[in-house]
């Protein structure tokens, strides 16, 4: 008889994940990069999308465009 064996992931041993900030992709926190603000810390999967995140326009640079 043969035995059957299952794959079930060890849940005491799975490393945090994060998501990142751009893509949402599942990253392991360890892999992550990460850029801190004041009040909060963004995670990235890779270069990639940090660099996309840093050529969109932030809030406060839009509202200086903005007609009072």
């Amino acid at each position: 008889m043969t035995d059957i064996k299952t794959s079930i992931p060890d849940t005491s041993t799975t490393e945090a994940s994060v998501a990142c900030v751009v893509c949402l992709k599942e990253i392991p926190k360890s892999e992550a990069g990460s850029a801190e603000g004041t009040d909060y810390l963004l995670h990235f999967c890779g270069l990639d999308c940090y660099d996309q995140w840093q050529q969109k326009p932030s809030d406060s640079d839009t509202n200086k465009h903005r007609p009072a």
